[in-house]
């Protein structure tokens, strides 16, 4: 258990430490595109700090460690779900920010800077997390600082399919995240953490189950097993493309490419009671009537 306890006070500086820094990002910096890519590139650091220490527990806990799956997913979910109501607005993911650009919510320089205020989060918690092992403050953390270096592909089925899944991975993730987004957050964020725990543990044994672009890339593209365009299609391709279809299946059209909806009929949202129209028209036929038979007496008298 020793080594359990050093990996969950990892967790817990991991996440201070950036809490720390969007407290901080509030104070010191406006309220708008700054402090936007400020919570991204806390968001991009605590996540991926928190990923690779779970990754390291998940592949050599049960064995090194004294410890199931059931401990690491469980940590696993609590991290998702403190992740989700602590990351203020901060998505730490480049497919959520390509959906919310083809949204409109968002322009194409501020999904640029934000992609590349993920990159610098995620490429900053990979360093200090292989800094943190470099410590081996526990026997898994020295292992894991051996053969960190000689890590291979966590690619383990053939490449269509390893994309295949990345990409169903995705499709549900953001399928559920799309229906969260209009729900309170005391339901969404548990839902949201128990879909990507779900999709971990189903998807791992073939891909590592990553569906974020840029936590595969710190984790995996150096690893020895595959080219760097078979990790491209995979964890790249893959995931984007699930993405837009489930924001297609979802909204029936992409609003940044087109305007039609090309899967489901709009419906006026005004709708005219019948009842009291049918109603409106009896009552003016014997009005008509009496007015017709007012302007034919007329000419007579």
């Amino acid at each position: 258990m020793a080594t359990l306890d050093v990996s969950i006070a990892f967790l817990f500086l991991a996440g201070g430490t950036c809490q720390a820094l969007r407290w901080l990002s509030q104070r010191l910096l406006s309220p708008g595109a700054l402090g936007c890519l400020a919570r991204e590139l806390a968001g991009s650091l605590q996540l991926c700090t928190s990923c690779l220490e779970l990754r390291m527990l998940m592949e050599m806990g049960p064995w090194g460690g004294g410890f199931g799956l059931d401990v690491v997913l469980t940590l696993l979910f609590l991290l998702f779900a403190v992740h989700g109501a602590s990351f203020d607005g901060a998505s730490a993911n480049p497919t959520v920010c390509v959906q919310e650009f083809l949204l409109l919510e968002a322009s194409l320089a501020a999904t640029a800077a934000k992609l590349l205020a993920q990159a610098v989060g995620t490429g900053l918690g990979w360093a200090v997390t292989k800094l943190f092992w470099s410590w081996e403050l526990s026997q898994l953390h020295f292992l894991q600082n051996l053969i960190w270096s000689e890590c291979s592909s966590p690619i383990r089925t053939a490449l269509p399919h390893a994309a295949l899944v990345e990409g169903t991975c995705s499709f549900l993730f953001h399928l559920v995240l799309l229906k969260a987004r209009h729900s309170h957050r005391m339901w969404g964020v548990p839902a949201l953490a128990a879909t990507a725990t779900f999709l971990t543990y189903t998807a791992g044994p073939f891909t590592g189950a990553f569906f974020n672009p840029a936590l595969a890339t710190a984790t995996t593209f150096h690893c020895s097993g595959n080219s760097f365009w078979d990790y491209v299609q995979v964890y790249w391709l893959g995931p984007l493309t699930g993405m837009f279809t489930a924001l297609l299946l979802y909204q029936g059209n992409i609003p940044r490419l087109f305007q039609k909806n090309l899967l489901y009929s709009q419906k006026s949202k005004y709708k005219i009671p019948k009842a009291k129209v049918t109603a409106h028209l009896e009552g003016d036929e014997p009005q008509q009537k009496r007015k017709g038979g007012k302007s034919k007496a007329e000419p007579r008298a």
